[in-house]
């Protein structure tokens, strides 16, 4: 995060990570000219917007690093903060060993690299598509840009998950088609004993089947949280599959969708949640060009 002496930094935390929380309050202590430690109650679902305060709070400081039991990386607070210069570093579901082991331990020099190049593609390419086990998906890109989370923010304004390593767009939310599998891990499920196979016409699901496909009733409460959010690839090779989507979906050579919000990240759907699920070794066109084959960079 590259915090100077003379900057502001606020904790942002909830009640099931306050011990971790109290960790980065007490080390920014040292470094920061002013620290704030904000708690707040664990929000339902990923993607849920935090209330006005604590977006008031974020865009008074220089860094705000949010230890949070789910993702607030695609709210209004967080985008609206990083437009007041705010650095915002975004980690749901961290765990003590994920800041010992795993993603956060990558070269973030190689980690930044890669990760632009796959960000400038997917803001060419004006389509997409998937290969796994005979299923393919083809998703609508054009006009879309690119977004790169390599996992540093050191400028104002930047911002994403930590530990990160990945490239993502925003696909047209209509313009998605076709049936995948979902074998790694899936927010609101963890690690998946059995893949779900998760049918989706014109951006929306139409068909999810899995043994655990109940736990993700949140989808069809409405139109908007069963739609095509996101199209995300991992750049980083220190990443493990742990059930912790903040690590899974950052796994080299993997390839993550997600649905609900996207407005965060040039999108147009606004939802009550955002969730997403990891597609292991898979292969991936964008436009012409092979960019994976069975989860290997070409």
């Amino acid at each position: 995060m590259g915090i100077k002496e003379q900057e502001k930094v606020l904790i942002l935390t909830d009640d099931n990570k306050i011990n971790i929380a109290n960790k980065l309050y007490e080390e920014a202590k040292n470094i920061a000219k002013e620290s704030y430690l904000f708690v707040m109650k664990p929000r339902r679902v990923s993607g849920e917007q935090l209330p006005l305060e604590v977006e008031e709070l974020m865009k008074s400081v220089d860094v705000v690093i949010a230890a949070t039991t789910v993702s607030m990386t695609h709210t209004n607070a967080k985008v609206n903060a990083l437009k007041s210069g705010t650095r915002v570093a975004s980690m749901p579901g961290i765990t003590e060993d994920m800041f010992e082991n795993g993603a956060i331990n990558a070269n973030y020099d190689e980690v930044i690299k890669l990760t632009e190049v796959i960000t400038e593609k997917l803001t060419k390419a004006k389509y997409a598509r998937i290969e796994k086990d005979g299923y393919t998906l083809n998703l609508n890109l054009d006009g879309r840009s690119g977004v790169s989370s390599p996992g540093v923010y050191k400028n104002k304004g930047e911002g994403g998950n930590l530990p990160s390593g990945e490239a993502y767009i925003a696909p047209i939310e209509t313009g998605v088609n076709g049936k995948m599998l979902i074998d790694g891990s899936m927010v609101g499920i963890g690690l998946l004993k059995k893949p779900l196979l998760v049918e989706i016409e014109n951006g929306k699901i139409v068909k999810l089947e899995g043994d655990d496909d109940n736990k993700l009733s949140i989808l069809f409460v409405s139109e908007e949280n069963h739609t095509i959010a996101e199209l995300g690839i991992g750049t980083n090779s220190a990443a493990r599959l742990t059930g912790v989507i903040l690590e899974d979906e950052k796994i080299y050579g993997t390839v993550h969708i997600a649905f609900g919000t996207n407005t965060s990240f040039g999108g147009k759907n606004q939802a009550s949640c955002h969730l997403d699920g990891i597609i292991l070794n898979p292969t991936l066109y964008l436009d012409d060009e092979k960019l994976l084959e069975n989860g290997r960079f070409l």
